[in-house]
């Protein structure tokens, strides 16, 4: 079993006006029943409601602290900013308690600086990317991802994705410089079957260990074939390698290079 290091981490208590307790369903409907299998348990969490957008422009921040958050792989930081507003936004990797950051089409490229892609250098990384302007970071958020830039070309800036996918994205549309914290996030190894409880998943049970009744692997003597040509669901669906992208998705036209498969790599 391994542990991220969270030697990092401030060690103090979440701000109480930008945390909320939301109501865990585990993967029940309106009328209790399981809709989404393998959730339930878990251990009480706070969300933490952060700031995706960072439209506060020209307008320093200060980092107070650097803090975990249980709803998502990557740390967080409470940003003071000199107006008098506190606000939460995702960690950059490398950052500490008092480096300023800040919003703004003038902002130095600093890792942390929020700015338009436009103003972003060729090979430079970013993270917590715009899709639409405005709508705050929507793309490359969790734990040690990062985009690059790859070209600028006319009203869109080329992004190529941690999958390998190049996209074109709006020229205008802000992100934040450097890659996202908590890069040992992947090297996690969970080790036992009680910590997966904690995180809220419950066991997944092999089709082909279930009766004939619960799954169509199920049954017979020993280790027996599937008897189907592709894997499937319990509910009979196709899966494992079957693509579910719409082939009239209106966002087609923004992917210049699609991503390549593990299994051609």
């Amino acid at each position: 079993m391994t542990v991220v290091s969270y030697s990092a981490l401030s060690g103090v208590k979440p701000m109480r006006s930008a945390t909320v307790n939301l109501k865990r369903n585990s993967g029940r409907n309106n009328l209790g029943r399981i809709t989404v299998r393998h959730k339930g348990g878990g251990v009480k969490r706070l969300y933490r409601m952060v700031d995706f957008k960072q439209d506060k422009y020209d307008i320093q921040g200060k980092i107070e602290a650097i803090e975990y958050d249980p709803y998502r792989s990557a740390f967080i930081m409470r940003v003071a900013y000199t107006d008098g507003e506190r606000r939460y936004h995702l960690a950059y990797d490398k950052a500490s308690v008092g480096d300023i950051i800040l919003t703004s089409e003038k902002a130095p490229l600093k890792d942390g600086n929020r700015l338009p892609l436009s103003k972003i250098p060729v090979g430079y990384p970013v993270h917590n990317v715009e899709l639409q302007p405005g709508k705050g970071g929507k793309i490359i958020r969790s734990a040690g991802s990062s985009t690059q830039v790859l070209a600028h070309e006319g009203r869109y800036a080329h992004l190529k994705m941690p999958s390998g996918e190049v996209r074109k994205v709006l020229s205008n549309n802000l992100a934040t410089t450097g890659q996202v914290s908590n890069q040992e996030y992947s090297l996690t190894v969970i080790g036992k079957a009680g910590r997966k409880r904690l995180m809220g998943i419950r066991p997944t049970v092999r089709g082909t260990a279930m009766n004939p009744v619960d799954h169509k692997y199920g049954g017979g003597e020993g280790k027996q074939p599937r008897g189907t040509k592709r894997p499937k669901d319990i509910w009979g669906n196709v899966i494992g390698g079957r693509k579910t992208r719409r082939k009239k998705k209106w966002s087609n036209k923004l992917v210049v290079k699609k991503r390549v498969s593990k299994r051609n790599r």
